[in-house]
């Protein structure tokens, strides 16, 4: 069958390579466009979560572990003091006051670290520090600003009731109970905890490595002079790689490769071996220099849709090489890709790391003003979410619907989503918006 975009030229060219498709890819409407939903639904489908294996605590941030996690130990692992002070009984302070202070002979002083000295006697008092063991036989501490911070003798003006400033053993985590259960997300809180427990490794499924590469001739690297006037900087894989850095992926760079067909598939074969997932962008709609979409069909299975999306339509898929490594293929539109990464990249990478849920939780705000929409196609409009005046969130739109204008993106905070039978937003109207991490 023939294959868009091939390169035109005056010598014969050899036969094209039969594609071999991908099994169940969903059929289109009767528009003749792959709905959203369905075309991500069948990105998921395709992907399995990856193999789960054991990492130390720092390199687990953000991950998903895959295993239930009984504490081991009580946290406090013993009763101690809350406060520097001093211990003593409670009854020994019951009617301290200004008016009348208790003063209480100093019999010894615990830090943090150490044992007592030796059980407290009643009618004495001992000096603690924050974190140090509870002597036996006290049961309240007084904290150093309501004494007068004696060495020898000590003057209390103010009752400690009994256990007051007193940490109980296991009051925070008691040994034996499950602290974490397979499937749960890793942050840094989590981390302190797990550290706590004495625990300095868990089973996690591991970043996904990412390959992001851009393709197209007009393209030149950041930093470097441009060949030509007519060329333009490589945003798109400083902008996919980051996105996935900020997903919890692994990110390999590889930068612009130019449309040709040999020099493309060099370059993603030789990623291979070192991706769970391959990006591309650009080369993948219809033009006579679409390069992804000439050459992909050599390298493995694919499928090439058009689905009801604005901005994003052009939508690529594959499992190539022995190992049938993912590969989704974007429009080379710097807005598109953004799109296209939010909409299916970022739900693929979840799932790879066993995270949930896959998509975005959408939220609901007032449109500050009107927004037009094209029915049959599902907008994503970079929009702004703020807080009104009524003290409710409201969102306007930023800057127009094309999908060049990289800087309306880079002051958008949020994506309006507005469904695929909308075609127009009443101000004051509820839509749907998904709000981006990078901004608050």
């Amino acid at each position: 069958m023939p294959l868009f975009g091939r390169r035109k030229t005056t010598e014969p060219e050899a036969p094209a390579p039969e594609a071999v498709p991908l099994p169940g890819a969903p059929v289109a409407g009767a528009n003749g466009m792959r709905s959203v939903d369905d075309h991500r639904d069948y990105l998921l489908s395709m992907v399995a979560e990856l193999p789960p294996f054991r990492q130390q605590l720092l390199d687990v941030i953000d991950l998903s572990i895959c295993e239930d996690v009984v504490a081991g130990l009580n946290l406090p692992g013993f009763d101690n003091s809350a406060m520097d002070g001093y211990a003593v009984l409670a009854a020994d302070v019951e009617r301290a006051s200004a008016g009348e202070p208790v003063v209480l002979p100093v019999v010894g002083e615990i830090a943090a670290g150490q044992a007592a000295p030796h059980p407290l006697a009643p009618g004495t008092a001992m000096k603690i520090m924050t974190g140090a063991p509870v002597p036996e036989g006290a049961d309240a501490i007084v904290p150093y600003e309501n004494t007068d911070r004696g060495d020898v003798d000590v003057t209390i003006v103010a009752a400690s009731e009994y256990g007051q400033h007193i940490r109980r053993v296991g009051e925070d985590v008691a040994a034996g109970s499950v602290i974490y259960r397979a499937g749960d997300q890793l942050g840094p809180r989590d981390i302190s905890l797990l550290a706590a427990m004495g625990i300095d490794a868990v089973m996690v499924r591991p970043r996904p490595r990412v390959v992001v590469i851009s393709t197209g001739s007009e393209l030149a690297e950041p930093g470097y002079l441009r060949e030509s006037e007519h060329q333009i900087y490589d945003s798109n894989s400083f902008l996919l790689a980051a996105a996935c850095r900020a997903a919890g992926a692994q990110v390999y760079r590889v930068g612009r490769v130019g449309d040709d067909p040999d020099a493309v598939k060099e370059v993603i074969t030789d990623q291979l071996i070192r991706a769970d997932l391959i990006l591309t962008t650009g080369g993948v709609s219809q033009g006579d220099y679409d390069v992804i979409k000439q050459v992909m069909p050599e390298l493995g299975r694919t499928d090439f849709a058009a689905v009801a999306m604005q901005p994003g339509k052009p939508q690529g898929f594959g499992l190539i090489g022995e190992d049938e490594v993912p590969i989704i293929m974007m429009p080379g539109n710097p807005v598109s890709a953004f799109v296209s990464f939010e909409v299916f990249v970022r739900p693929v990478l979840r799932k790879m790391m066993g995270s949930t849920p896959y998509v975005r939780t959408e939220l609901h705000c007032r449109a500050a003003h009107a927004m037009p929409s094209i029915v049959g196609k599902r907008q994503f409009a970079r929009g702004h979410v703020s807080v009104g005046e009524d003290g409710h969130r409201q969102v306007s739109l930023v800057g127009g619907h094309g999908s060049h204008l990289l800087g309306d993106l880079a002051r958008a905070n949020a994506l309006v989503v507005l469904p695929e039978d909308t075609d127009l937003v009443g101000v004051g109207d509820e839509v749907s918006v998904w709000m981006l991490a990078d901004h608050h």
